[in-house]
């Protein structure tokens, strides 16, 4: 069972619920790194959770939601093997695994639905990173 480490800032908390039911519904193993309400918060709390876990092993992949998606992809891009790809469509996000290996999805809850966040992270969860010459790419990202 595939196992995914989501997390939120008070601005996704109603999409990390909704997306949590979904996956879940499709047999995911989700493993909730909070917020667990909409009370305001401040995002790095939740998101180095969720990087942890997949650099841990403990998840294959991470979804974080906040206003923007912005500031939890900076944050979890500041950890190792960590490549987290805002997206806000299903191509942006196919794109991030098919070409950058993306392992954490990052979704601007103020600028797309729910039901546009499902697609995304079906699209994310379902793509498969390509290799060949986006391989060397990947491999160059890291300089630390």
């Amino acid at each position: 069972m595939i196992g995914i480490a989501i997390g939120c800032d008070h601005a996704g908390y109603e999409y990390k619920e909704h997306l949590k039911a979904y996956l879940t519904k499709k047999r995911y193993y989700v493993l909730d790194m909070g917020t667990d309400s909409a009370d305001s918060v401040d995002y790095p709390d939740f998101v180095h959770p969720v990087a942890e876990k997949i650099t841990n092993k403990e998840a294959e992949f991470g979804i974080l939601i906040c206003g923007s998606g912005n500031g939890v992809s900076i944050t979890a891009n500041k950890h190792k093997n960590i490549r987290a790809a805002l997206s806000w469509n299903v191509e942006t996000a196919r794109l991030a695994v098919q070409h950058n290996n993306a392992n954490v999805l990052s979704i601007p809850a103020k600028f797309v639905s729910k039901r546009q966040a499902v697609y995304i992270v079906s699209a994310f969860l379902e793509s498969k990173f390509e290799g060949g010459r986006h391989e060397r790419r990947v491999k160059k990202m890291t300089k630390f």
